[in-house]
């Protein structure tokens, strides 16, 4: 009787775990390719093109994002998202120089769908063998454990491996020191350089910087959308701005706008600066976490450096607004003046120039009492596209598609006043366009948005 009992309770359990159980589910049942196949052919082919002009042979390999995310919304790796279009973490690109192959070496599965623990929430989800992948995709899968073997081979045909080291000049490869911060791509040199004697390694982030610079018409209207985002929030925050509110509660009023009108996440961590605190650089303001939580005051200025990100393409705007309502005299001055210097560098953009002449130009335009706290340089701005600071090459004539911002600072300790402007720029066919243009520049647009 004990065991026709037993045996039913476990019939019993069995039923119910199979009704119950959570379905698997493919990889295009929870997202989508952000761009066709054709255009990121295009891509891979226009990196493999510029690669054979060097008359060398070898392989591209570009890593993916591991896959534990640790709370976090998982983003892939900018290089391996604009050539695959995919997420797929734990995975390899491999692209021959010669165009015989392209294939992504990935797990048989998504790790991040598995738990031996709790199979009933957490069902997996196959990789390897979804052939919707490689269909939408247009690239061929292989299995992650056969990418030693071809590793072994290319070592011993003396091979070179192409790996984006981030920057122009030498592989930098991960330091010995006890604490520091390796990108996946060094930690993917590291173990090829230990497991495969006999491969050459070279740098080609010329190359890459050369594909990314320019933006598909795709891209763009991706920008344009995660400009107005941010435009959107800025103004928002903006008419929140009185005596006596903090920086971070402006930067929750932002920050919410980002995600009630589409952003999937910040571009970076929201820069709004006050009073003394806008003298200083992010990088300081970063230091400590209560840094950045002082209350405005009347008099003072609130300078808004901000990012939003959306569908992984990113924005990078900056106002500055009078804590009252209206501009001192001196203020206004001198936002009129950095703003009119920002102007010229806008009207002078256009095909054919490069970031020199533009240096030139900005050079000529700041009056000799003002030099000393303009921050410009060559970079004046930077490259926008899947992160702040996209891939450029910093001597390149500008060319159509081309997104980067226009910045000049200005910091006087002196007089203890600080204004900054900047905008999204695209480089079109006659000159450019200003994808931030909606939003106020003039001291009195800027006053006239805080009444609204």
């Amino acid at each position: 009787m004990r065991l026709k009992t037993f045996l039913l309770i476990a019939l019993v359990s069995l039923s119910i775990s199979l009704f119950s159980q959570t379905p698997q589910q493919s990889y295009f049942e929870w997202t989508e390719m952000p761009f066709s196949k054709e255009e990121l052919k295009e891509r891979r082919s226009n990196l493999l093109q510029d690669l054979r002009k060097s008359g060398k042979t070898g392989i591209v390999i570009i890593p993916a994002k591991d896959g534990f995310s640790y709370g976090e919304t998982f983003r892939q790796l900018d290089n391996f998202y604009y050539f695959t279009g995919l997420e797929l973490p734990n995975s390899i690109l491999v692209l021959d120089i010669k165009g015989n192959s392209e294939v992504i070496y990935t797990p048989e599965e998504d790790l991040r769908f598995k738990s031996n623990s709790r199979s009933n929430d957490f069902p997996g989800r196959p990789l390897l063998n979804d052939i919707s992948i490689a269909e939408q995709s247009g690239l061929s899968l292989q299995n992650i454990s056969d990418f030693p073997a071809l590793m072994d081979q290319k070592a011993l045909e003396g091979n070179i491996v192409f790996i984006d080291n981030g920057r122009i000049g030498e592989i930098r490869h991960a330091t010995e020191d006890y604490i520091g911060s390796p990108t996946p791509e060094q930690i993917l040199l590291k173990a090829m350089e230990a497991k495969h004697k006999g491969l050459k390694f070279e740098n080609m982030y010329e190359a890459v910087a050369r594909v990314r610079m320019i933006k598909s018409s795709a891209e763009i209207e991706i920008m344009r959308k995660s400009t107005a985002i941010n435009v959107e929030g800025i103004k928002t925050a903006a008419r929140s701005i009185k005596n006596g509110i903090e920086e971070r509660y402006l930067e929750g009023i932002l920050e919410g706008n980002y995600k009630v009108n589409g952003a999937h996440r910040l571009a970076f961590g929201s820069i709004i600066k006050s009073g003394p605190n806008s003298l200083w650089p992010w990088r300081i303001l970063a230091t400590h976490y209560n840094r950045r939580n002082r209350k405005l005051e009347n008099g003072e200025m609130v300078i808004f450096d901000v990012g939003s990100e959306y569908k992984n393409y990113v924005s990078d705007v900056g106002r500055t607004f009078p804590v009252s309502g209206k501009f001192s005299k001196r203020q206004k001055e001198i936002l009129t003046m950095e703003v009119g210097i920002a102007d010229q560098i806008i009207d002078f953009i256009k095909p054919g120039i490069t970031f020199s002449d533009i240096k030139e130009l900005t050079d000529r335009s700041i009056p000799e009492d003002a030099k000393k706290y303009m921050q410009v340089g060559l970079f004046f701005g930077h490259h926008l596209g899947l992160s702040t600071g996209d891939p450029n090459l910093s001597d390149a004539k500008l060319q159509p598609g081309m997104i980067f911002t226009v910045e000049p600072w200005y910091y006087n300790h002196d007089e203890q006043i600080s204004v900054f402007t900047e905008d999204v720029i695209l480089v079109t066919e006659n000159g450019c366009e200003v994808l931030s243009m909606d939003l106020p520049r003039t001291p009195e647009g800027l006053e006239k948005l805080m009444k609204e």
